[in-house]
C-alpha cells in the first residue's frame, strides 16, 4: 500500500470530531428525557400526599349532599383507583393534555399559558439585568482583584446570595412600598397594574409595579453571576498568552477584553442557561410576596385547594424548564470547548 493510500485509509479511520459531539448530543438529551419521565412519576405521587380533600374545598364550605360530592368526584376522575388515574395522566401528559383546572375549572394548558407571559417579563427582566450586572462586576473585581472594590463587590453579592428572596422582597415592601421613616412609600405594595390605563400609561404602570420584584430577583441572583466570572478570570489572569499579549504592546484594557474575558466567560456562559431556567422554576415566592399575577402566584393559588391537575401541571413546567436550560448549557458548552465532548 503507499504511502498515500495509507494516509487515506488513515483519515477514513480516524473518528470524526461531528461523531463525538454527536454522541455527548444524544447522551445529555437521552438523560433529560429520562429526567422529565421521572418528574411526571414524582410530581404525580408527590402531591397527592398534600392533607385536604380538593372536592370538599371546591365547594367553599357550603353544604353539599353526599351525592353531589361522589358526583364531583366522577367529574373529575377521583373516584377511580391511583394506578388508573396515574396512567390517564402519564397518557394525556405525553401527548399535551395537562388535565382540567378543579378551581378554574379551565383546561391546565390555558390556565398556564395566561400566565406564562407576566412571569417572562419579570423573570426576563431581572435576568437580563442580573447576568449583566453579574459579568460586568465580576470582571471588574477580578482584573483589580484584593482591592476595595473587589472587597467591597464579593461580600455585598456573597450577603445578597445568602439572602432568602421571600424576606428581602418582603424588607423591600416595608421600606419602599408602605414607607418607613422619612422615606415615603414609592412603589405599590402589589400586583402587575393599578387598573384603568391605557396606552403609554399602562407601560408605565406596569414598569412601576414591576420595579420591586425585579429589584429582589436581582439582588439575589447577581451574586453568583458575579462570582464564578470572577473566579474564572482569576484562573486566566495567569496564563502564558496574557503575558504575550502585553509583550506586544497591547494596553492592559484591550488585553482584557479581547483575550481574557473571552476565555474566562465559558462557565459563565453555562450558568446563564442554567439562571434562566432556574429564575422561572424558582419565582414562586417572589411572586406571591407581590402577588404577581404569574406562574408562581397560580402555583399558590392551586397548593392552597389542592387543585391538583394545576399543580402537577405547574410542577412538570418548573422541571422541564431547568431540564431543558441544563441541557441546552450542556449541548452549547462543547461548541465553546470542544474538549468536553472528546472526554
Amino acid at each position: 500500500m503507499s504511502d498515500t493510500a495509507a494516509v487515506v485509509v488513515g483519515e477514513a479511520r480516524a473518528p470524526r470530531a461531528s461523531d463525538g459531539y454527536l454522541r455527548y448530543g444524544l447522551g445529555k438529551v437521552g438523560g433529560a428525557v429520562v429526567s422529565l419521565l421521572a418528574v411526571l412519576v414524582t410530581g404525580f405521587f408527590l402531591f397527592r400526599l398534600i392533607p385536604g380533600d380538593p372536592v370538599k374545598t371546591m365547594t367553599g364550605g357550603r353544604p353539599v349532599s353526599a351525592e353531589q360530592l361522589a358526583q364531583y368526584r366522577r367529574e373529575f376522575g377521583l373516584d377511580l383507583p391511583v394506578w388508573r388515574q396515574f396512567t390517564d395522566y402519564c397518557g394525556k401528559a405525553l401527548t399535551g393534555d395537562l388535565g382540567t383546572s378543579y378551581q378554574f375549572r379551565a383546561p391546565v394548558v390555558d390556565k398556564i399559558s395566561e400566565a406564562l407571559p407576566n412571569t417572562l417579563l419579570l423573570t426576563g427582566t431581572a435576568f437580563v439585568l442580573y447576568t449583566v450586572l453579574g459579568i460586568v462586576l465580576g470582571t471588574r473585581s477580578a482584573w483589580r482583584h484584593g482591592g476595595l472594590g473587589d472587597r467591597v463587590n464579593t461580600g455585598l453579592a456573597l450577603a445578597l446570595y445568602s439572602v432568602p428572596s421571600f424576606w428581602l422582597g418582603l424588607l423591600l415592601i416595608i421600606v419602599f412600598a408602605v414607607g418607613a421613616g422619612p422615606i415615603p412609600g414609592l412603589f405599590p405594595t402589589g400586583g402587575m397594574e393599578t387598573g384603568g390605563e391605557e396606552g403609554f400609561a399602562y407601560v408605565l404602570d406596569v414598569a412601576h409595579h414591576l420595579v420591586l420584584p425585579v429589584v429582589t430577583l436581582v439582588a439575589v441572583e447577581y451574586g453568583q453571576t458575579l462570582l464564578v466570572t470572577r473566579s474564572a478570570l482569576l484562573d486566566e489572569m495567569g496564563s502564558d498568552y496574557l503575558t504575550t499579549a502585553r509583550a506586544k504592546g497591547l494596553r492592559d484594557a484591550a488585553v482584557r477584553r479581547r483575550h481574557a474575558v473571552p476565555n474566562a466567560l465559558l462557565p459563565t456562559v453555562t450558568l446563564v442557561f442554567i439562571n434562566l431556567g432556574r429564575t422561572v422554576a424558582g419565582v414562586i415566592l417572589v411572586e406571591t410576596v407581590f402577588s404577581w399575577p404569574g406562574l408562581g402566584g397560580l402555583f399558590y393559588q392551586a397548593l392552597s385547594v389542592p387543585d391538583l391537575p394545576l399543580v402537577q401541571g405547574l410542577f412538570l413546567f418548573f422541571s422541564a424548564a431547568v431540564i431543558v436550560m441544563n441541557t441546552l448549557a450542556d449541548l452549547v458548552y462543547p461548541l465553546l470547548d470542544p474538549r468536553v465532548a472528546a472526554r
